[in-house]
């Protein structure tokens, strides 16, 4: 997520620098230059379509339990499926 919103501000001081250049002085306030919408826009998109963004299933507690470990361990940096080995896979006994 921090990549998300390093992106929307760089978007965002983008906005920001052009809207200083075009706008007179004396007229320019906080409020006509930041506009918070490409910040939110990559936060939305990092919800929307990021791999440790997902649904859980809460109607089975196992299923849950289930579903945290998969997208911890194969999140961005974690395994992949062909990687995984049957140790991994397993229930741990505690």
């Amino acid at each position: 997520i921090q990549n998300q919103i390093r992106v929307g501000m760089s978007r965002m001081e983008r906005v920001v620098r052009e809207r200083m250049t075009t706008q007179d002085v004396e007229a320019i306030t906080p409020q006509t230059l930041i506009n918070i919408r490409p910040v939110v826009a990559a936060i939305k998109e990092f919800f929307g379509t990021s791999q440790l963004s997902q649904f859980m299933d809460q109607n089975n507690p196992l299923s849950g339990l289930t579903h945290k470990r998969r997208l911890l361990a194969l999140g961005p940096g974690g395994l992949s499926r062909e990687r995984a080995g049957l140790e991994v896979r397993d229930v741990h006994p505690s």
